[in-house]
């Protein structure tokens, strides 16, 4: 615990929903997928075919003509979700955001589409890839634009901890903030995988569904890949005081560890230690949070896994507690995911409506949770705990709170 709380003053969202955190919100809340044909620049001979992708998405319009040649749709997505998040905070884009600002981002690949499409021009059109290819695909590439964007020259560097490194990176920030290290930071997560290798890869691992993600339902077969980036604007509360900014919400808990097991299989044991831990850095009990945006990536282990891991962590109290996965509206971001779900999650916190967790007509008898269901719920919500249980056995729990606190 700490005397230096920190808040979420600006947030911005890509996704399949759109650009915009309203229309991520929008789709979550009213249950509305984001799932279409995939579309892929090379030829394609999957049998998975649908994607969360972002469609129609302009990246020379969106960053300007002097950072695209240097932006794979990874670092695009996270620049315009930061331009969001710090329109939304009241941030100048045009002020240097100087030393006492980080930039931090959470990706799992980087940049694949300009990997894929490098590949591709090398072994079949027999070419050199293009000449700034390096620059774009290291992960790196996004956190560097958006300390370029900004001018905030304090830390800057990438995250890349599978499906837990959007969530990682917004809890390193604020853990940052905490020390005295930073007074603000623009964080997120961002991931562009919608590619033809990455579909395939993913396909080969037997955890894609070719119809309908299903989280926690009996008949489960899968996860749709998605894309997107969430991004954030975090900063020490008495910073964002002394400049007159309304926050959003309190970044109050982080938690995250490993499994130490197994590279794919997920341990309820240690996701239920990763949640407490969250509790216990935000100073709350068990029964203080009233909602948990669930990793539920429908997968037949991590649904039985997480569900096991909330009912270790919170005992009793799972059985009065709203849990969804909001993933069969945005697809799993990978990296993202942490990040889209923080967005989702911190409006859940201000509208105070739970959103649905779709597809679910039988529930699975080894996943003893309570359901939202298929429409969102209207409820009193105190706290949120969002999870991301990666591969690797790598699990990371963020909680908001309201702000200021009731």
């Amino acid at each position: 615990m700490t005397s230096r709380r920190v808040v979420v003053t600006g947030m911005g969202a890509v996704s399949a929903a759109g650009v915009g955190a309203n229309l991520l919100w929008q789709a979550a809340r009213d249950g509305k997928p984001c799932i279409g044909p995939l579309d892929v620049r090379q030829p394609y001979g999957g049998r998975i075919t649908i994607s969360a992708q972002v469609r129609d998405f302009d990246i020379a319009a969106r960053v300007g003509p002097q950072l695209a040649p240097f932006c794979d749709a990874f670092t695009a997505y996270a620049l315009a979700a930061a331009d969001e998040a710090l329109a939304q905070a009241g941030l100048d884009p045009e002020e240097r955001q100087g030393p006492r600002c980080a930039a931090l981002l959470g990706t799992g690949i980087g940049g694949m589409k300009t990997v894929d499409d490098g590949l591709y021009t090398v072994y079949v059109g027999n070419k050199r890839p293009e000449t700034l290819a390096v620059p774009k695909l290291i992960p790196s590439a996004g956190p560097a634009m958006l300390s370029m964007r900004y001018g905030a020259t304090g830390p800057c560097f990438a995250l890349a901890s599978a499906c837990s490194s959007g969530s990682q990176a917004i809890g390193l920030a604020m853990q940052m903030i905490r020390a005295g290290m930073i007074d603000r930071a623009i964080v997120g997560g961002s991931e562009a995988c919608a590619t033809n290798g990455t579909m395939r890869a993913w396909e080969g691992l037997r955890v894609l569904t070719p119809d309908i993600c299903r989280p926690f339902a009996k008949n489960r077969n899968g996860m749709v890949l998605g894309e997107g980036a969430g991004m954030f604007v975090l900063e020490a509360e008495d910073a964002a005081r002394a400049r007159g900014a309304e926050p959003l919400a309190v970044l109050a808990g982080y938690g995250t560890n490993s499994d130490a097991l197994d590279p794919v299989r997920p341990d309820a044991a240690s996701g239920a230690a990763c949640m407490a831990m969250a509790l216990e850095d935000a100073g709350l009990a068990p029964a203080d949070i009233d909602y948990v945006n669930a990793h539920g990536t429908a997968t037949v282990a991590n649904d039985a896994t997480e569900a096991q891991g909330l009912n270790l962590a919170f005992g009793a109290h799972c059985d009065h507690l709203l849990v969804s996965s909001t993933k069969p509206v945005h697809g799993h971001a990978l990296g993202a995911a942490g990040a889209l779900e923080l967005v989702v999650s911190i409006m859940a916190l201000r509208e105070q409506i739970a959103p649905p967790n779709l597809n679910t007509e039988i529930q699975d008898p080894n996943c003893q949770i309570r359901l939202v269901g298929p429409q969102a719920v209207k409820t009193e919500i105190r706290a949120v705990l969002s999870n991301s249980l990666a591969f690797g056995g790598i699990n990371a729990s963020l909680i908001v709170t309201p702000y200021p606190a009731a």
